[in-house]
């Protein structure tokens, strides 16, 4: 179709060009008429600058397998393509979207390389500040976003060294009285070996000793209420066989699941003038079984701590495989806990059916540590109690992990903004801006899924939605 000066030279991008200038670009470029359909599809050479002269345009990004509509317009005068030609081969020059028209639609078109050549002669100046922008805006997002990590990491260090001293400083008293406790028992029995008791006596409180370690090992869990009705038992009890400090005693013996019934067994099988040593020999018995067991359960913490560590982590494990949802969401949120506090109940709501999915788990990691703090900082603005759900479930053909938070939610004229890069609502030195930029670029870009929120006053919620299958992963640059 005829290209007119006087038409291009209309348009708000070129309304500042010489008549010359409207000329060379009549005559390098052409106006092209389009049918309904496509026009260029994301991800082929961007070979051609696109503006649209009359007609309606709609720009669209791939997710997974489905192009997702980001922009309808029928504004005279807007512009596509290969809008970043002037930067050459620095860059891959293809098409970061793609375009179709709702109707028939005239565009005046450029050749990318006539695009790059007008940029570079006709505004050098701007070229350079365009260059810099654009190198500059990358080189700050990855640096920027280095610190993120570091930021999220000083937070989970600090977390996971909390979580750590608990369990450890439990071990290290139980240890403390352990040892106080055998040397009790070794005075216990010298005192056994020096008095009266015959060779079957002995036998008998060795039999005793162990079948109460057995008690021990399978004691019952009590309510508060039957904890204080055996505790008066057993202080009767002893009382009344003339066992001196019964009421001390008979605490210790209701935590192991000893009753006034194994007491009465106690009594069949000793003579009665050594009953009061036997009880005092199995009392040590049983303080030695407990602080044993606290020692292996605050151990057992330590060590499930630093399995969640390496989990979330993901260290020495491939970084795209077949991964449990629920394995990360669990790891991060133990990560998360000493930041989390006391205040913020969390709430699973886990769907334990759901296949395992193709990712990168690590960085699935990362999503779920960005949108737990952004839930928890909301939640914390409120100033009072609040509860994050964790929900995953089956959407149709994609894998569906929810965090709904009770906080102030996300005010609807920010809303359409919350993922852009460098933009966020936390108070200046709290954050960076690029947690949910982040996010996305995993989410969408890397997992080809899907990121999504929707937010009022105390039920703010982020949708994450993983295709339960994938292609073969392509090599990306590491978000930053």
């Amino acid at each position: 179709m005829p290209c007119s000066p006087e038409e291009i030279g209309s348009l708000f991008l070129f309304e500042k060009l010489t008549p010359e200038q409207l000329g060379r670009l009549c005559a390098e470029g052409r106006v092209e008429l389009f049918e309904p359909g496509p026009v260029y599809a994301e991800g082929e050479p961007a070979t051609c600058f696109y503006v649209m002269l009359e007609g309606t345009v709609v720009l669209s990004r791939r997710v997974g397998g489905d192009d997702v509509e980001v922009s309808r317009t029928s504004q005279r005068g807007v512009y596509a393509g290969s809008m970043q030609a002037y930067l050459g081969d620095r860059v891959p020059q293809v098409y970061n979207n793609s375009m179709r028209v709702t109707e028939p639609t005239r565009f005046f078109v450029l050749p990318a390389d006539t695009f790059a050549s007008v940029m570079q002669e006709w505004f050098p100046m701007a070229v350079h500040l365009l260059e810099g922008l654009f190198f500059g805006s990358k080189n700050t997002q990855r640096a920027i976003g280095q610190r993120e990590r570091l930021l999220a990491l000083g937070s989970l260090s600090a977390g996971l060294t909390h979580e750590l001293n608990n369990p450890a400083a439990a071990a290290v008293r139980a240890t403390e009285s352990l040892r106080e406790r055998v040397a009790k028992m070794r005075h216990k029995l010298a005192v056994i070996a020096e008095g009266p008791f015959s060779r079957d006596a002995l036998a008998d409180l060795i039999d005793l000793q162990e079948r109460t370690a057995e008690r021990v090992a399978k004691a019952p869990s009590l309510s508060p209420l039957e904890a204080a009705d055996r505790e008066d038992a057993l202080t009767d009890w002893l009382d009344d066989h003339g066992i001196e400090g019964g009421w001390q005693i008979a605490p210790t013996f209701v935590q192991a699941g000893l009753d006034t019934e194994w007491l009465d067994q106690v009594a069949a099988a000793v003579d009665e003038e050594i009953l009061p040593g036997a009880v005092g020999w199995l009392n040590y018995t049983v303080e030695t079984e407990l602080l044993m067991d606290e020692i292996a359960d605050s151990t057992a913490r330590i060590s499930h701590l630093v399995d969640a560590a390496k989990q979330y982590a993901q260290l020495d494990r491939a970084p795209y495989r077949i991964v449990d949802v629920h394995e990360l969401l669990d790891s991060t949120l133990l990560m998360l806990s000493g930041k989390i506090g006391p205040r913020i109940r969390v709430v699973k709501e886990y769907d334990r059916t759901l296949p395992s999915i193709p990712g990168y788990p690590a960085e699935l990691n990362q999503v779920w540590t960005n949108l737990i703090d952004n839930a928890v900082s909301a939640m914390r603005s409120t100033g009072a109690e609040g509860t994050l759900t964790v929900r995953t479930a089956l959407d149709h053909d994609r894998l569906l992990v929810e965090f709904r938070d009770t906080g102030t939610g996300i005010p609807q004229e920010i809303r359409g903004r919350i993922f852009d890069p460098f933009f966020t609502t936390k108070p200046v030195g709290e954050g960076t801006g690029l947690g949910l930029d982040i996010s996305w670029r995993i989410v969408v870009d890397k997992h080809h899924g899907t990121l999504q929120v929707t937010s009022e006053p105390g039920d703010t919620r982020f949708q994450v939605l993983l295709p339960l299958t994938a292609a073969e992963p392509e090599p990306t640059e590491e978000p930053a």
